[in-house]
Order: C-alpha cells, then structure tokens, then sequence
C-alpha cells in the first residue's frame, strides 16, 4: 500500500558570512527567540521538520568548544510535541571563522561538529550536513556572492568537493552513535534551456546541476564526463576516489526548486533587461528566466525536474523547499501546484515521500542573495511582521495538507503568474486562456466602478489573475438591501470590496445627509448582507476618525474622536459594519497617491510646479498612502482572513508640505518652491499600527511612484519627455 503523502516544513536558517558580516536568518526572523513557534508548527499537523543544529551557533569560536544551550530545550520540545527533525549542521554557510570552504580542513571539522551532535542528541536520524552545496558552491565559489568570494572554476569545484567530502565524513561519523541514521541531501534542481547557438553552455550546466548527487552516489568515476574537469582544476584525485564508495549516497534526495532555477540563455541580448546580460568567455549572452519565453510547458516547472531526478538515481525522493516571494495569491499556487505535480508522479510509480513548505517563518533579503541589508522580508505560513507570528493562507494551506491531503481557495481557479500571458516580456497578440483552471472561476465584487481605489482594485486583480466584477452604483446600490442581495445572489462572489463612498471631505460639512447615506448606511448594508451569506467584506474607513490631538502617531486601539462630518460617517461606519459582521475587514488609510490617474495630491503639486508657480501645502501631518501598495497589500491580508480594523498606510508620517517637497525633489523641482500654508498649528493624524507592519516605506512608495506613474504632470513635460 502506498505510504500518504507527507507535509514537512522547514525553517530558513541561514548562517551565511558575506565579507566579514555574518547573517543569521534565524535572528532577522525573530525565530531565535521564539521557542513557542514551534507549538505554532505542531498545531498545523506538520510531523517532520527541517531543524537548525549549525556549526556556526554551537561552536563559533572553536572546535573544541560547543554551547548547546540554545538547542537543548528545542529538540526537547520537537520530541515532546511528537516532531521528527531533520538536522542542518550548515546552512549556505562557510563555517565558524577559524575556517572556510577551501580549507582542507574544512571536511573533518564539519565532521567533528556531526559527532558533537550525533553524542548530544542521539535520537536524531535525518540529518543535512550540508544545505544544497552545488549551489552555495557557485554561490560562494563561482560568482563570489558569500565567503570566500571566489570567482573561478577552480574554486566552484573545490568547494563543492570540500561540501561533499564533509558530507560523506559527516554521516560516517554520525552513523557511529546511530547506525540507522538517514542522509537527506537537499539541493536546487533547474535545468538550462537555449537557443541553437549556446547550446554547448546548456548542455555544460545541464551536467553541472546533478554533481552533488552524482559525486555522493559515486557515479563520479574516470568515464564520468566532468572527472577530468575535476583534476584539471586542481581536486585531488584521492578526494574524487573518496565518493566511489558511495557510503554516504542520499537516503532520500532533498529537491529545492525554484521558478528562477530554470534559464534560457539568448545572444540576442537586446531582447532583454540589461541585468540579464553576461557571457562566458567565448560568447555575450542574456541568462533570464526560461519561464519567460514561449517553451513547451511540459519541459519546465517541477514535474519535469522532479521527473528526471527519478529517473536518474532511481532513490526516494522530498520536495525540501517549497516557496515563492510573491502575492499571496501566487504563493498559494505554487504551492498547491507542486503538490498536486507530486501527486501525479507518485501515480506514475516515482517514489516521492514530501513536500516542504518553506519557510514557515519566512526570510529576510533573499531578493539580494544576503548580500544587501534592506530588511526585505518575504512571508511565508507566518508573518512574523507582528506582536506574535500571524498566520497567513499559507498557514491554512499547510493544516489542510498535512491533516487531509487537499486544500481548497477561490484564488485557485486561476494559474499562476509563470502560466499566465503577463510572463513573457512580449506579450503574445491574442490572449490565452489557459490559465483557467475552472469553466467558471469564483469572483471577487468591488464596488465604485468611477472611484480611483475601485478602477485600482481592478487593475491589479487583472493582473493578479483574481477574477472579479467591478461594479457602479448603476450596477448595485449598496444603500438599497433589495439592489444587493440581488447583485450577490447574480454574482455570488466569495468576497466584497467596498471601495464606494462620499470622499469630498469639505462639502460633507454642508451636505452631512448624502455623506451618511453612502458612507455608513450603504456600508452597513453591505455588511449585513455579506454576513448573512457568510462572504467575507473589506470597506475602508480613515484617519480622519481621529481628531490629531494625540502628537503621536495613532493606532487601532485609540479611541476615535472625530471633528469633521466626512470623518464621524466614517467612524460609525466602522461601528455598523463591525457589529453586523464580525469578519469584516475595516481599513483605516489617508492621502491616497497612485501613478494611474491625476486625482491625487501630488500629481496636482507636481502640475503646479510644471508650469513655475510656487505651491502651498498644509503642516497638517498625514500617513501618505501608494494606491498599488495599498490594493496589493490588503488583497494580501483579505486572502489570509484578515479581520477587524487595520491601519494601513505607508511606513512613515509626514506634513503635506514635506510630502509636496520630497515629490518635488524626485521630479527635479526646486523643493524651496513649497512654501507652507498659513494654518499652523498642524494636526497629527498619521497611521502607525499595533497589528502588523504589512506596507512598504513611504520613500520605497514615492520612488516608485516615478517609475510606475503613467500620467505626466503637464503639457510642458510630456513634450520635453518627447524630445
């Protein structure tokens, strides 16, 4: 009978030294300190986990040296909460300092780390000792991103020699305390596509990409085809001898892949983004993302690799990283994508054991390698962006495949990014319809069809592959009960945003009737409505529900005291919609900018520059909100579950005057033409939040408000833009 497949998960716990900084992912995920994470792990039935027991951390200072006091409680716990780990002695990592990959004494210190280990805890028998070493061996060797830095062939290749050495060493010494522990030999899988002309370099790393496996399965010997490549660059012939006795060969084949692990190498290289452009030595070329170009889709993606890694050692096999930093949405796919190609190949009769989800507390500075600090964090099952880790829909997909082997979302209906039309970077004329995975994908409602938050909404919908109907008050009014229950019942959609409202915050003053109606009674309707049908709301409220007193930033938890009509419309709405819904999800923002229209104050201050005047702006501070950050984000937290009141704004409280001024320098304006406006004193009413920091900052948001906008700021600079 064959064994149900299983969910591991694994924690990114890198300890990689880059110069002479070492980062630690552990610690730039507050994982470190969290021993109760593990409670969190356990509660998503996830069994077996991919668990740090580093060198880096246990004897940093000397081998004969070993602090476990940061271990010992956890692999405790992991025994007592019935969680089998699988133990990582190095991570991407070259080791303590007294050493490094290209020490010949790298192999046997790893290995006494193994025996410490193996002694301390001998009820461990998964174990890693070395974390994907042909790609830290490019990484560290060939393209000098992490220490030492190498640049050349010669150093690729005694680094990953001196990896597999210390691997084959490691399992001997560990298999001394326990004969029956099992090697799980993680690395990344991809394959190298081409056109006629580059095929040779396709076919090089073509037989690059298995050399870890094949030196520890001991298919290295004089016929192999890099066994002369070897010496030439110097390995000893006596460390490729090593690897023919074939003791340390993986008892399971750990495969990480990812959707950048597949290139198409091009010498067409105008083709392409600039950083796309390299060579060899013997020829220019561009190295992109094969999932960009119109191949076969049965030649990409992780059926295909996994296939071949069958086939070729014929050993049980784990998906060990599963992963992808994007939209929620997309990260669901992909996960639920490699799953099910699992499934398939198992019915095929390939003896596939897990699949991986990674990294439950997710990683830091990975879209720069390690190699740049910008606090770039990617989530994953949680969100660590908050007072305690936050489950995201990752969470809830994991639970569901470890307890029940299925997992179903509306954002599944569609394919995701890398199979729809929006990969290639030419488009193809027509568009394909492939990527629907449903005759009828489920559909989100938004309202405010004329509304700038409503027209973004659909833009990234579209381009996040979320089916929806946008819809006008002509559509649906959602002041009328009759009007929306009739619109959800045509379109039964399995959420609603509510981007719908009275946004002339001046005019409200005189015209307080029509402000409530659409403001709170419309929202309460939707409310109500959406609850009796169980369907999830997101509707918006505003910093203007407070009165800017406070001289600090305010939070969810502060009282609201609203001093305009605008604002007490918008805090009652917050309070109807609350009580008749309890999961709805209410997000207070403030002063809305985006790169696709021209309602929107900086696009106005801009205007005002273009054509010399000088401008006034207000020292009333705010919490500037980029529309797409906003659309994406709160997507983001609608597909998580998100309920409640959330503050969402850009990271970063400014006076309108500094706001027009900042714009004004990026736009190549004088920012001394921004004068203040004669109202002092200001009033505060920035957003911070007590639930989780989920935007980007707000001069990440104004950067790229130059590079996306898509509507010039006057007549003079469109035409100078056109000389």
């Amino acid at each position: 009978m064959k064994r149900p497949l299983e969910l591991w998960g694994g924690l990114e716990c890198t300890v990689a030294r880059v110069g002479d900084d070492y980062r630690d992912q552990s610690s730039e995920t507050g994982h470190h300190d969290r021993i109760e994470d593990l409670d969190r792990i356990a509660e998503l039935g996830i069994r077996t986990l991919r668990h740090p027991v580093l060198w880096e951390r246990i004897s940093p200072e000397s081998p004969d040296r070993t602090d476990f006091s940061w271990h010992d409680p956890r692999l405790k716990h992991l025994q007592t909460l019935g969680i089998r780990a699988i133990a990582g002695l190095c991570h991407h990592g070259s080791g303590p300092r007294y050493t490094h990959m290209l020490d010949p004494a790298w192999p046997e210190l790893l290995a006494r780390h193994a025996a410490n280990v193996a002694e301390r805890y001998p009820h461990l028998d998964l174990y890693t000792p070395v974390n994907e070493p042909l790609t830290t061996a490019r990484f560290s060797g060939l393209y000098g991103h992490w220490y030492p830095h190498g640049t050349s062939y010669e150093a690729f290749l005694k680094i990953l020699v001196n990896e597999c050495k210390a691997t084959v060493l490691s399992m001997r010494a560990i298999r001394k305390v326990r004969p029956d522990a099992q090697l799980v030999q993680t690395d990344d899988m991809g394959k190298t596509f081409s056109t006629p002309a580059l095929a040779y370099q396709a076919e090089h790393e073509n037989q690059r990409r298995f050399l870890s496996f094949d030196l520890l399965c001991g298919m290295v010997d004089r016929d192999h085809p890099w066994w002369d490549t070897f010496l030439h660059n110097g390995v000893a012939q006596a460390d490729l001898e090593l690897f023919l006795e074939a003791d340390a060969a993986p008892d399971i084949i750990g495969i990480n892949h990812y959707l950048t692990s597949e290139r198409y190498l091009d010498e067409r290289m105008a083709r392409y983004p600039e950083h796309h452009w390299g060579g060899n030595g013997r020829h220019r070329y561009a190295d992109a993302e094969a999932v960009r170009m119109p191949l076969p889709s049965a030649d990409l993606g992780p059926a295909a690799r996994l296939r071949e890694v069958w086939e070729r050692y014929r050993r049980p096999v784990a998906v060990t990283e599963v992963h992808h930093g994007s939209t929620r949405d997309d990260q669901l796919r992909w996960l639920m994508e490699v799953w099910n190609d699992v499934n398939t190949l198992r019915d095929e009769g390939a003896d596939i054991r897990a699949v991986t989800v990674w990294s439950l507390y997710g990683a830091v500075d990975w879209n720069s390698l390690l190699t740049r600090r910008n606090g770039f964090y990617e989530p994953g099952p949680f969100d660590v962006r908050a007072p305690e880790p936050r489950r995201t829909a990752l969470a809830h997909a994991a639970e569901a495949l470890a307890k029940t082997g299925t997992f179903d979302h509306p954002v599944l209906d569609r394919a995701g990014w890398w199979k729809r039309d929006i990969r290639f970077y030419k488009p193809p004329a027509k568009q394909s319809k492939s990527c629907w995975l449903s005759d009828e994908p489920r559909k989100l409602l938004i309202t405010g069809a004329r509304g700038t938050l409503g027209r973004a909404y659909s833009r990234l919908c579209d381009f996040r592959g979320l089916n929806h109907v946008l819809l006008s008050r002509q559509d649906m009014d959602i002041v009328n009960p009759k009007s929306v229950a009739k619109a959800l019942d045509y379109y039964r959609p399995w959420a609603v945003i509510n981007t719908a409202g009275y946004v002339r915050v001046a005019e409200a003053e005189h015209d307080r009737q029509a402000c409530f109606r659409e403001n709170t009674t419309g929202a309460e309707v939707l409310a109500k409505a959406c609850a009796d049908l169980g369907i999830p709301l997101v509707t918006f409220s505003s910093d203007l529900v407070f009165d800017g007193t406070l001289d600090r930033p305010y939070v969810e938890s502060d009282k609201v005291n609203p001093t305009t009509v605008y604002g007490e419309s918008k805090a009652e709405a917050e309070r109807r919609v609350l009580e008749a819904h309890d999961k709805a999800l209410v997000l207070r923002t403030s002063a809305f900018f985006g790169p696709w229209d021209r309602y929107n104050f900086i696009w106005s201050i801009l205007n005002t520059l273009s054509s010399g005047e000088r401008v006034e702006a207000s020292v009333d501070v705010v919490s500037p909100t980029y529309v797409p950050d906003l659309v994406n984000t709160s997507l983001d937290l609608l597909i998580d579950g998100g309920t409640g009141i959330w503050h969402m704004a850009n990271i970063g409280e400014t006076s309108w005057r500094e706001l027009a001024a900042m714009a004004a320098e990026r736009a190549g304006f004088n920012p001394e033409l921004v004068t203040d406006a004669d109202d002092m004193p200001g009033l505060n009413t920035a957003l911070s939040t007590e639930r989780g920091i989920l935007m980007p900052r707000l001069e990440s948001a104004l950067d790229r408000f130059f590079i996306d906008s898509e509507v010039e700021w006057s007549d003079e600079v469109m035409k100078t833009a056109a000389e």
